[in-house]
């Protein structure tokens, strides 16, 4: 049954989510980064590994979502929530680049404009997982 393949892989992402990433998580290893890495290409590095973690995460968020949102749609016949839905979401990735790159742009040239885009890409892509995991 299609249906019961859907919900079968909806409960492996969301239990592959819960065990493996987690936002307490991801902050500690942001608060790591910061503390423990002493140069510049370390703390990089460390960063890098925790964006691919929170990337992992809100996609498994944003999947939850669009799941539970094509199934309502399916059933009402009303999409949209759904459209706008994905709107938020290209939206977000949207306002998260602007919102670092000024940040980048305004510490440039200097070594650290990079880990200050880095980590406010960390911080914004957190606060996203925390409003799509409060989300019905």
């Amino acid at each position: 049954n299609n249906m019961t393949k859907k919900i079968v892989t909806l409960s492996v992402l969301i239990l592959t989510q819960y065990i493996f990433t987690s936002p307490v998580y991801a902050q500690k290893t942001l608060d790591e980064c910061e503390k423990t890495q002493q140069t510049t290409l370390k703390k990089s590095r460390c960063f890098d590994n925790v964006k691919e973690v929170l990337d992992r995460e809100m996609q498994t968020w944003v999947n939850n979502h669009t799941f539970n949102l094509e199934e309502k749609a399916l059933m009402t016949g009303r999409y949209a929530a759904l459209k706008m839905f994905k709107r938020s979401q290209n939206d977000f990735i949207t306002f998260r680049d602007n919102d670092c790159r000024w940040q980048y742009l305004a510490i440039s040239p200097e070594k650290g404009a990079a880990l200050a885009y880095k980590k406010c890409y960390l911080i914004v892509t957190q606060s996203r997982i925390n409003e799509l995991s409060m989300t019905p």
